[in-house]
């Protein structure tokens, strides 16, 4: 991505908009993307419009979206780039070279973008691969989404992950280390298993594989660092242990009771329920992963609906993650829109769970108002739809064009040719 003096600033004209975070969306909106890649301006057409060329500033592209809805750019909050799920995606993973590796993340984080994901969390990859992509990103190497990363994950001898993105160690001060060890690197929170799941062929999800001890190294570790930590986890039981102990997030949580989720409201813990990946055989017998694993997350499945019920009905703060491939074809769409679907499907209102999969991502992240919204000031991450998913969740379906910090990576129908190469 060049940074490009030459275009003008580029007004989206007559477009229905939904902010990242209002209960409705605004007809007839303008929106001023600069030549840097933000949101200049954002608002009533006419009054955006009689604002534009005054002291002395370049005459802007404007387009007319002729109602087209736009809305901020999706936030994926759980994200393996480098997934290796027992059976051939995990082969091919141990085949690698480095730089094979990066190569297909970079090819996975180019789909990625195209799916609408503009920013993702990655909650485990291997060999710091994770750590070269977001720098080439950054820098306009390569094309993918916006990358915070919790470089490995973080498990006991024998525990979740070991032998794919996880980084094995024992005891308080093992856990210290490898905690460390990610902050060195550069990771941007921490991601720890502290039970079972569907993917360990030597466990079950509710298997609890690390001490208090543990837990509370890797928290105090990473807390002190300034970095929040999310913890793979499934049985009640583990869960409100570690939410007792400080932890900030909970991911798939298989097993969640009602008390659980009372707690963890009460603690401000957010919940990413990653509900497709216990649902999702269409995905699995793609991938040929063996039996034993796609039996166990299927039959996992009527317990973590319940789960994400019991999260909705006790007000948890609820985060969008697929886990699987945020790109990947599923149920005729992606797994992204489809694990929000599932969201509403679950009893969270289309309004919730956009804002889930939009701004609360950047929230839980330090970087309210940076990006998952359209504000001034904001990168100019945005997605253009056919219809108002407020409405109608499915209208995620009809995306048709992805814009990445003002500049167009998806453009189905040509409709904004002055963002393509802008910056």
């Amino acid at each position: 991505m060049s940074t490009s003096k030459a275009r003008p600033p580029v007004v989206l004209n007559h477009c229905v908009t939904w902010d990242g975070t209002s209960t409705t969306t605004r007809p007839d909106q303008a929106i001023v993307i600069g030549t840097d890649g933000t949101i200049e301006a954002i608002g009533a057409s006419s009054e955006v419009l009689a604002g534009l060329g005054e002291h002395g500033t370049p005459a802007p592209v404007v387009i007319d979206l002729a109602g087209a809805v736009v809305i901020p750019g999706l936030v994926n909050m759980h994200v393996h780039l480098g997934l290796g799920l027992p059976g051939p995606m995990q082969d091919a993973l141990h085949g690698s070279s480095d730089a094979e590796l990066v190569l297909r993340m970079a090819g996975n984080a180019r789909e990625v973008l195209h799916a609408g994901v503009t920013t993702v969390r990655l909650v485990g990859e291997t060999r710091y691969t994770d750590m070269a992509l977001r720098t080439a990103i950054t820098h306009g190497a390569v094309d993918g989404p916006r990358i915070f990363t919790a470089g490995h994950a973080l498990c006991c001898t024998g525990g979740h992950g070991h032998d794919s993105d996880g980084l094995e160690a024992d005891g308080a001060d093992g856990f210290t280390h490898v905690t460390r060890a990610q902050l060195r690197a550069g990771a941007d929170l921490i991601k720890v298993c502290i039970s079972g799941g569907i993917a360990g062929e030597h466990e079950s999800i509710d298997t609890p594989q690390l001490t208090d001890e543990e837990m509370a190294a890797v928290l105090r570790t990473a807390h002190d660092w300034g970095r929040k930590v999310t913890a793979h986890a499934g049985p009640a039981p583990v869960i409100t242990r570690a939410v007792e102990l400080g932890l900030d997030c909970v991911e798939h949580g298989y097993e969640l009771t009602r008390e659980l989720c009372d707690l963890m409201a009460a603690r401000g813990v957010a919940y990413v329920p990653t509900i497709t990946v216990s649902r999702c055989e269409e995905f699995f017998r793609a991938n040929q992963v063996p039996e034993w694993m796609m039996n166990r997350a299927l039959a996992a499945g009527p317990r973590h609906w319940e789960s994400l019920q019991h999260a909705i009905a006790a007000g948890v703060e609820i985060i969008m993650g697929s886990d699987m491939p945020p790109q990947a074809p599923f149920d005729g769409t992606t797994a992204t829109v489809r694990e929000i679907e599932f969201m509403v499907d679950a009893g969270m209102s289309p309004h919730a769970a956009m804002v889930a999969a939009t701004s609360a991502g950047a929230h839980w992240l330090g970087r309210a108002g940076e990006f998952g919204t359209l504000a001034a000031g904001a990168a100019a991450d945005l997605l253009v739809l056919d219809a108002d998913p407020l409405a109608d969740i499915s209208a995620l379906r009809s995306m048709h064009a992805v814009v990445q910090a003002g500049r167009a990576v998806r453009d189905d129908r040509g409709i904004v040719p002055a963002l393509t190469g802008g910056v």
